[in-house]
C-alpha cells in the first residue's frame, strides 16, 4: 500500500483527537474517508474540512455501527481498504475510589465494540482479498500501574486479539496492527482529578499528529512488510 490515493479508510472515534489527527494525515495522502463518532456537529465539520470524506455519526457500542460503517464505504466509494479502530475511553481509580458502572462501560468501548468492529472489517477484508486493520491500544497494553489495571486490561485484550488475528491471516495479503501510543494531548484523561503529565512529571506529551505520522507509516510498508505493532512514547516518558 505504498500510494494510498484512492484508497478507503474507516476511522472510528474521529471526531478529535488521534481519530481527527489520523483523519487529515491520511487525507493528505489522498485517502477517501468514512468517519465516525457521537458527536455529530464535530464529525460532520471534519468532514466538511477534508477533501473526499463522509460522516456517519454514531455510538460505536450499537451492534449495527459496524456493519453500516462498511456498507457506508461502499456505497460512497465502492472500496475499504483500511479500518483504523480508534474509539476509546479511560477510566481510572483504587479500589476505593473507582466507578464500576463507568468501568463496565469503558470495557464495552474499548472491547466489546472495538472486537464487534475488528470482525465485521476482516470479515469484509476475507471477502475482497485484502485490507488493514489498525487496532488503537496504549502503552498500558504492554504494561499496567496501580489503579489503572481496568484500562489496561482492556488494552491488554485489544493486544491480544491483534496478535491472534495476524497469525491466523499471516500469508494473506490482510494485515493487522496494534499502535501503542504513550500519553498524547488528546481529551482522554480530561476528567482525571491530576492529570498524568502531571504526575509523570512530563514536560512535552506526545501530540495527536505524532500517531498520525506512525500510522501512515506502517501504512506505506511495501506489501511483504509486516508490522504487528508499533510502540510510540514521548521522549521523556520512562513508563
Amino acid at each position: 500500500m505504498n500510494d494510498l490515493t484512492d484508497h478507503v479508510a474507516i476511522i472510528t472515534g474521529a471526531s478529535s483527537g488521534i481519530g481527527e489527527a489520523t483523519a487529515r494525515a491520511l487525507a493528505a495522502e489522498g485517502m477517501r474517508l468514512v468517519l465516525t463518532a457521537r458527536r455529530a456537529d464535530a464529525l460532520e465539520a471534519l468532514a466538511r474540512d477534508l477533501p473526499s470524506a463522509i460522516s456517519v455519526p454514531g455510538d460505536i457500542t450499537d451492534p449495527e455501527l459496524p456493519a453500516t460503517l462498511i456498507s457506508s464505504a461502499l456505497e460512497a466509494f465502492g472500496r475499504c481498504d483500511v479500518v483504523f479502530n480508534n474509539a476509546g475511553v479511560m477510566e481510572v481509580g483504587t479500589v476505593e475510589s473507582a466507578d464500576v458502572e463507568r468501568i463496565c462501560r469503558m470495557v464495552r468501548v474499548n472491547v466489546e465494540a472495538a472486537y464487534r468492529m475488528a470482525y465485521v472489517a476482516l470479515r469484509q477484508f476475507r471477502r475482497q482479498g485484502s485490507g488493514y486493520l489498525i487496532n488503537v491500544s496504549s502503552i498500558l497494553g504492554t504494561k499496567v500501574r496501580p489503579g489503572a489495571g481496568a484500562y489496561a486490561g482492556t488494552k491488554f485484550a485489544i493486544e491480544a486479539l491483534t496478535e491472534a488475528l495476524r497469525m491466523e491471516l499471516a500469508g494473506t495479503a490482510i494485515q493487522v496492527c496494534a499502535v501503542e501510543p504513550g500519553l498524547t494531548r488528546t481529551h482522554l484523561q480530561d476528567h482525571f482529578p491530576e492529570h498524568p503529565a502531571q504526575a509523570l512529571g512530563l514536560r512535552q506529551m506526545l501530540e495527536p499528529e505524532d500517531i498520525a505520522r506512525a500510522v501512515v507509516f506502517v501504512l506505506r510498508q511495501p506489501a511483504h512488510v509486516r508490522i504487528p505493532r508499533i510502540l510510540v512514547m514521548p521522549g521523556e516518558q520512562a513508563m
